[in-house]
């Protein structure tokens, strides 16, 4: 601690990078999280990424940000607003300052605002002396210059010495926060072990902001943030992709199938693949397809030979695999297709997030092809959902397809790492060698599920394919009759499924008078806002779903008894839709936001108060 630095204790607190592509926001803005991570803290980030690739330089089109919420408490959200913002060029400010608080310290690098950048962000004069910003704490320190002279003396070219302002900008608020910057300078040293040059040089500049920052008394005083009470064990910092595939690899482990994933690149869901490439020493396997097609196929192929097998991909490669997902259905192999949301439609908003493809995952494929559909709703559960919806595709033998998102799958928060022998076990359907039962098509009379008959496995030989299979034998069949009970069945056995996943639980009383309904990764923001006004005293509740089709059995049940429900969904009323088709006889109605942006708690937080005002006047 700094001596003579008074500090003051606060619960909890939001600081928000953002600079130029390439300016090192997402950087920072993890390494400042590991830094909390191992402080002790909850947290919750949301990193927010410019949808051109290559945007001009200096401009709002090129602004890259990353937002962190750390605290003493659970933290389920990163924040409506920061209570910090770093800001490295005029165009960063620009288009983020509506997500400062009033009286927010906002630190600046002085050195950018030069006309020509204040130009290209749309500024008419300069807001560090117009005046425009006295409502902040405004610390306008010259980063570039000062970065420059930490790093005068070791020779090195002046891009390499720009990337390093990035680091002065994290000294900076690892004095405001009285961290310790020695867990991060071992992570230097672990990342640059074979250039040791680069570790001393970060290591400096890093130094050099937190000195600048003390000697500069950019604070009246410095943050203190307690640490956050929680459950023994082994924590790290996991965004949802990463999670999702820890949990296919632990679903590959505890059901005893090898992991085969067949996918193609795209954003947001590319780092599932990258991660599970990292895993040949647990026996995966990861194919980088030539496209959408190639990976499930591929990933249907290795179905069919006994694997795990998942794609993983984001709306315009779902649009892309729904044939090769008809065939999954029809010849009834277990497939895990992982949808990571964004915006669309076509390639839309590639960086941004949302919840627009539910009608697709549900309906998405000519004729009559049902299957499983669940959808995690936080970025440490998607390694959980992952499991689940392994265990569901394997032990009932459909193809099962995981909805995440944008804010999930790149987001992140602390994830207990558990024991995978603690984990559900996972039973797939293997049919033994010379089974003298085996028929391709022969079910389980509860469940509907049939069995899993691996090629090369003596006395198991069948036909296999999209064309329609006669009951039982498995032989193509043109039969009208055969192909209405095969329909049914393939339904029946998704809906048998309600009897066996958990019931929908509540949040609140199960008579309140306003129940929300929500789904996915909306869950923080959704929660936060009932929780809110529970505290109040006010009569609400909420029912988040994970389990979609089918549903859990007890829907009907949690829905009926309030006077009002609203469905609460990042598109234009997908899910609220679905409901309406199930629960005629209910009356829904919906809050819904298509900005690429998740919901802000004090919003519906708004909304809510608006739905309560409204029936108390009506009772009237």
């Amino acid at each position: 601690m700094v001596k003579n630095i008074p500090q003051v204790e606060m619960q909890d607190v939001v600081v928000k990078f953002v600079g130029d592509s390439g300016d090192g926001m997402q950087l920072i803005g993890t390494l400042f999280s590991n830094s909390a991570a191992l402080a002790g803290n909850d947290l919750s980030t949301f990193p927010d990424y410019p949808a051109e690739i290559r945007a001009p330089h200096n401009t709002i089109a090129g602004v890259s940000g990353f937002q962190v919420h750390v605290g003493s408490t659970q933290i389920c959200t990163a924040g409506d607003q920061c209570d910090v913002l770093v800001a490295m060029n005029p165009a960063s400010l620009k288009s983020n300052l509506k997500w400062a608080k009033k009286g927010a310290t906002i630190i600046v690098d002085a050195d950018t605002f030069t006309d020509e950048a204040l130009l290209k962000a749309t500024y008419k004069s300069n807001p560090l002396t117009d005046g425009t910003l006295s409502s902040y704490n405004i610390v306008p320190a010259p980063i570039s210059t000062l970065s420059k002279k930490a790093l005068e003396e070791d020779g090195l070219d002046l891009k390499t010495i720009e990337k390093t302002r990035n680091m002065f900008a994290l000294g900076m608020i690892y004095f405001i926060f009285d961290r310790d910057m020695a867990s991060t300078v071992h992570l230097f040293e672990a990342k640059f072990a074979k250039k040791p040059q680069m570790v001393a040089i970060n290591k400096k500049v890093m130094e050099a902001g937190y000195n600048y920052a003390e000697a500069a008394e950019i604070v009246e005083s410095q943050i203190h943030i307690g640490t956050a009470p929680m459950e023994k064990g082994r924590y790290r910092n996991i965004t949802g992709n990463v999670a999702t595939a820890w949990g296919l690899l632990a679903a590959s482990e505890r059901s005893g199938r090898p992991l085969f994933l067949g996918s193609y690149p795209i954003t947001p869901a590319t780092d599932i693949l990258v991660e599970i490439m990292k895993r040949r020493d647990l026996g995966a396997k990861a194919f980088q397809a030539e496209d959408e097609i190639a990976g499930i196929c591929s990933a249907i192929g290795a179905s069919f030979a006994g694997s795990l097998a998942v794609t993983s991909t984001s709306g315009p490669g779902l649009s892309l695999k729904s044939e090769a997902l008809g065939l999954a259905v029809m010849t009834e192999l277990p497939l895990v297709l992982i949808d990571v949301q964004r915006g669309g439609p076509s390639t839309g908003l590639p960086t941004k997030s949302e919840q627009s493809d539910l009608y697709q995952a549900l309906f998405g494929r000519n004729g009559e092809a049902p299957l499983i559909v669940i959808a995690a709703s936080t970025p440490a559960n998607c390694f959980y959902y992952a499991y689940e919806a392994a265990k569901l595709a394997m032990e009932n033998m459909t193809p099962c397809i995981l909805l995440s998102d944008g804010s999930l799958g790149n987001g992140s928060q602390l994830f207990r790492i558990p024991k995978v022998a603690d984990l559900p076990p996972i039973n797939p359907p293997i049919v033994k060698a010379n089974d003298p039962g085996f028929k391709p098509y022969v079910r389980d009379p509860e469940t509907l599920v049939r069995g899993w008959a691996l090629p090369g496995t003596e006395g198991l030989r069948h036909r296999i394919g999209g064309l329609e299979k006669e009951n039982i034998t498995g032989n193509v069949s043109t039969d009208p009759v055969n192909h209405s009970l095969m329909t049914r069945l393939r339904r029946e056995k998704v809906e048998r499924l309600a009897n066996r996943i958990p019931e929908q639980t509540i949040e609140g009383e199960k008579d309140a008078d306003l129940l929300v309904v929500s789904w996915g990764g909306t869950l923080g923001t959704v929660s936060s806002a009932v929780k809110a006004l529970q505290a109040q005293g006010k009569s609400i509740a909420l029912a988040h779903f994970n389990y979609i089709s089918p549903l859990p059995r007890n829907t009907k049940e949690i829905l009926e008894g309030h006077k009002r429900i609203v469905v609460c969904e990042l598109n234009e009323g997908q899910f609220v839709n679905y409901l309406r088709g199930k629960f005629d006889h209910l009356s829904f109605r919906q809050y819904n936001k298509v900005q690429g942006l998740p919901f802000t708690v004090s919003e519906l937080v708004d909304f809510f108060k608006q739905s309560l005002a409204e029936l108390n006047f009506l009772e009237k």
